[in-house]
């Protein structure tokens, strides 16, 4: 398979993660496009150190170090959401105002 392609798919998901991110209302869909684009990421950085043949393996690692994070984004997003949705009754992004007098 081609570099080209991967790096195609790579940066179809990461625009579909884009476009989430900025036209969905519900945080839990803001939160899952924000994991399809670290994703996205990862499958470049895979597909780079597939194509350079590196004998470090770095993009392995800088992939493995992306997964630990959007584990513990999850974690804590996850955690704010559900606070959020015990105070105002809704995840709606456009509703949440908290931090307003």
């Amino acid at each position: 398979m081609s570099l080209a392609w991967v790096l195609t798919l790579g940066a179809f998901l990461f625009s579909v993660g884009v476009y989430g991110v900025l036209a969905r209302k519900n945080a839990v869909l803001v939160l899952m496009s924000i994991e399809l684009m670290l994703n996205s990421v990862n499958i470049n950085l895979i597909a780079f150190n597939a194509w350079f043949r590196d004998s470090a393996a770095v993009g392995q690692i800088f992939a493995l170090f992306i997964i630990t994070v959007a584990a513990a984004e999850v974690g804590v997003g996850l955690a704010i959401v559900l606070l959020v949705f015990r105070n105002r009754k809704t995840i709606n992004v456009d509703e949440v105002d908290l931090l307003k007098w």
